[in-house]
């Protein structure tokens, strides 16, 4: 769960409203925000000229890299920022030069040359634009990200070894196998300078960031690569005037594409090796921007600044679109390949842009620049150039990716791509990657190790893994040895079973019970697979089946029977509306003992060895989880929480009562107890309070008379007035669900109480202290039964800075990270919250 959902503030239509016959008003709105001219704000304009100081240094390196003409570096730069920016669906990312292209094009420029490798740019962007239309951007990201990652990380290795070559003064070879061999006879006679210009480049790179004190502090606000050109620039001037430097041809000779010229077959791949190598880079830094983005908001919310304004989370068919216009246009006006840059896109995000201004401004400040200042330029060595390229390409080995892919057990498929780009290009190791990931997975459908053991006469069948038909031969093999009329425990241990596996075991099961055999089978933990249909009301497995839950209704001493592999899916019968017998009362008596029975048959074996240890570690949750206590509200079951993971408080109609709750009679200092221990004591880092649908306690508001006696229950829900008068109140916007209005006054109520009660948490001492050092965070979060759907309360009302009440669906296939709260959404190929 999260305190930061991204909504809409979509007005919801009439026929969503409540009737006026409610006896409420229609509240005030605030007035829908107006659509402008495209602004720069200031924030913007200081961002666009950290990033133009970034930009200028590495394109130019990157030109360098590729042995293209330096200009063309300018003019990529340019082009990516105003034409993506202006057209890109990620407002925050910085296009330009790419880094993971360095090697393509180094190569199509040596095969092709300038002109023609013009030409295969602009190919490669017209079929991006086709692929965005036809909304393939997220299939891009389908890709394992061990292949993706392992692909620009070679790319990286293959450029720091060219980049060395230039830092030694000499020309790169065409490939990076090359570059290794001949790399000593480099070592053995050079000239100095050049080394010591990359080398003071590098170290300035690596300790910039770093530098300590106020004057670091202010030194760190000149960006790292600009700051590492400027000084190289400054000590080769005068201690080596005659080093290699840029040399910017005049525009006049600038060179435009041509048609291309050579095998269809070679020019179609080499289109496509581009458009793949740019896509998939820029659909990577897309994502990586939304998650940067979302991490600004979050830190400026715990350090208790005011958050900048909200960004639209990416539309990557609208980025691959703008990514292939930009290309196209780059590539007609004799310019690089242009992608999206981590590097640059960082740098923005971090440098407090909010718009895609300040990406316009930067390619409109690299513009004014490749006019401006080629004096100025042509003043940087080529050894620091190279240097700056060389640490970008050694950056783009994460080893945060390669901790990720050996924790997945990917490293083969990540090391193998690697090896297969550096060693043979980008294409194959893509191809070499994708090969070992198949030859990975159907090693690991295919490792299933089965066993069989004997004891007293009776066999236990033990089968480890997935059961699919490539491990049919050897499942039939084992199974034809048994005796026949066997009696035999089958014990499977896999997810997953395929149709060739399931008509071995069947066919197996049939004949051993045509002979008189008896055969059970039984998952890892012992517990039956399969039950007879005479059994089926005599337990229940945990969460599933859980179609009308009276499942321990049955004669709990049935002897169990065997059964086929496909018996265990078995309908449940509605409970009867006839009024129950003397009997059923009586089993009705011992449900408790039943479901206590089914719990440590079925149970506790799952959860023995996690209970010991919480027991001997002590409870140490992370939630305080404050809700109703209607028994519809399995509150394990719809946060998939287990033990250990909540402090749950429950009351009738889940209400916190001020510090000042009025008279001792109607005190309760129940809920304040255990607010104060669980934010003092137990130091959890999220409260959430969470209200649901067709709440009794929010009904018995709604229809209480003035002359209601004063009976416990009543001096409780005394705590919930505050909720109806804000309701009621035309101080308010009404709370919202998921962009409409909620369909009645008691889905409005439960909506506003859940803010009313985050307020009234808010006032507990012990609560308001930490959220004052940024240590706490509040969440609000409504439950509807009826659609077993979860809704949050967006960031500005949970927080209590915003004047909306707005609660956001959570959708099927989320993915979280680990940063926010009790959980904080991560770009994913889904949409984790809808609005």
């Amino acid at each position: 769960m999260s305190a930061c959902v991204p909504t809409r503030n979509d007005h919801s239509s009439r026929s969503s409203r409540p009737s006026r016959a409610s006896g409420f008003k229609r509240p005030h709105s605030p007035p829908p925000p107006r659509r402008g001219r495209f602004r720069v704000s200031g924030a913007d304009l200081s961002a666009s000229i950290t990033v133009f100081l970034i930009a200028v240094p590495m394109s130019l390196g990157l030109a360098v890299a590729m042995d293209a003409p330096l200009a063309a570096g300018l003019v990529s730069a340019a082009i990516g920022g105003i034409v993506a920016g202006l057209l890109g669906g990620t407002p925050l990312q910085v296009s330009g030069p790419s880094a993971g292209l360095t090697v393509v094009t180094a190569e199509l420029i040596q095969i092709y040359g300038w002109r023609t490798t013009c030409a295969i740019t602009v190919g490669a962007g017209l079929l991006q634009i086709l692929l965005g239309s036809l909304r393939a951007a997220r299939s891009a990201l389908a890709v394992s990200p061990a292949i993706v990652h392992g692909t620009l990380a070679g790319i990286g290795v293959a450029i720091a070894l060219a980049q060395l070559h230039i830092v030694f003064g000499e020309v790169p070879r065409s490939s990076a196998l090359d570059n290794v061999l001949s790399l000593p006879s480099h070592l053995a006679h050079f000239e100095p300078a050049g080394p010591l210009v990359g080398a003071l480049t590098i170290a300035l790179l690596i300790a910039w960031p770093r530098m300590p004190g106020q004057i670091g502090a202010a030194l760190r606000r000149i960006p790292a690569a600009l700051a590492a050109v400027v000084i190289a620039t400054a000590v080769a001037a005068a201690a080596a005037p005659g080093i290699a430097r840029v040399d910017l041809p005049s525009w006049h000779s600038h060179a435009l594409p041509e048609l291309p010229q050579g095998p269809v077959a070679a020019l179609a791949t080499a289109v496509f090796t581009v458009m793949l190598v740019a896509s998939l880079e820029s659909l990577l830094a897309a994502v990586s921007v939304d998650k940067l983005a979302a991490d600004r908001s979050t830190t400026a919310t715990k350090d208790g600044s005011t958050p900048p304004a909200p960004v639209k989370r990416s539309d990557l068919d609208r980025e691959l679109r703008a990514q292939g216009v930009a290309n196209a246009v780059s590539g007609l006006a004799g310019g690089l390949a242009v992608s999206g840059g981590a590097v640059r896109s960082s740098a923005n995000v971090r440098a407090g842009a909010t718009s895609r201004a300040s990406t316009v401004l930067h390619g409109v400040w690299v513009l004014l620049a490749a006019m401006l200042l080629v004096t100025a330029l042509e003043w940087i060595p080529l050894a620091a150039l190279a240097a700056l390229v060389m640490v970008v390409g050694i950056q783009m080995v994460s080893f945060a990716h390669i901790r990720k892919v050996h924790r997945h057990r990917e490293f083969l498929v990540y090391g193998a791509t690697i090896s297969g780009v550096v060693l043979a290009g980008v294409l194959e190791g893509v191809a070499i990657g994708i090969v070992v990931a198949v030859a990975v997975a159907l090693h690991r459908l295919a490792r299933t190790r089965i066993t069989v053991t004997e004891q007293d006469g009776r066999y236990l069948v033990a089968a480890r893994g997935q059961l699919t038909f490539l491990a049919v031969p050897r499942l039939s093999r084992v199974l034809g040895k048994l005796p026949q009329g066997v009696d035999a425990v089958v014990e499977l241990d896999g997810f997953f079973m395929d149709h060739a596996a399931y008509e071995t075991i069947q066919d197996w099961y049939a004949a051993q019970t045509a002979l008189g055999g008896r055969i059970e089978f039984t998952g890892r933990s012992g517990g039956r697979i399969a039950e007879p249909a005479s059994a089926a009301h005599s337990c229940c497995r945990p969460w599933t089946p859980w179609r009308n839950h009276h499942c321990h209704d049955g004669v709990q001493d049935t002897a169990p029977t065997t059964a086929a592999p496909d018996s265990h899916v078995v309908s449940k019968a509605s409970p009867s509306k006839a009024p129950e017998s003397p009997s059923g009362r009586r089993r009705g008596a011992h449900r408790l003992l039943s479901g206590l029975s089914s719990f440590q048959r079925t149970t506790a074996p799952l959860v023995r060895e996690e209970l010991a240890r919480l027991a001997a570690e002590g409870q140490r949750p992370s939630q305080l989880f404050l809700t109703c206590a209607d028994s519809r509200l399995v509150t394990s079951m719809i946060t998939a929480s287990g033990p250990g993971d909540l402090f749950t408080v429950r009351n009738v109609g889940n209400l916190v009562p001020p510090p000042d709750a009025g008279d001792a009679e109607s005190n309760d200092d129940s809920v304040a107890a255990a607010i104060e221990y669980a934010v003092d004591v137990l130091e959890v880092e999220s409260i959430t309070i969470c209200g649901h649908s067709g709440c009794g306690a929010m009904q018995a508001l709604l229809g209480a008379a003035p002359e209601t006696p004063r009976t416990p229950l009543w001096r409780w829900l005394r705590h919930g007035l505050p909720s109806l008068e804000r309701m009621r109140s035309r101080h308010h916007s009404w709370a919202r669900i998921a962009g409409r209005l909620p369909t009645d006054a008691v889905e409005q109520l439960c909506l506003t109480n859940v803010v009313q009660q985050l307020e009234h948490l808010r006032a507990h001492e012990s609560v308001a202290r930490r959220l004052a050092a940024g240590t706490l965070q509040l969440h609000g979060m409504y439950f509807h039964v009826g659609e077993a759907q979860a809704y949050l309360l967006t960031e500005g009302a949970s927080s209590g800075t915003g004047p909306d009440e707005v609660f956001a669906r959570v959708a099927p296939g989320a993915v979280w990270g680990a940063e926010d709260g009790i959980e904080t959404p991560h770009p994913a190929p889904g949409t984790a919250v809808d609005a």
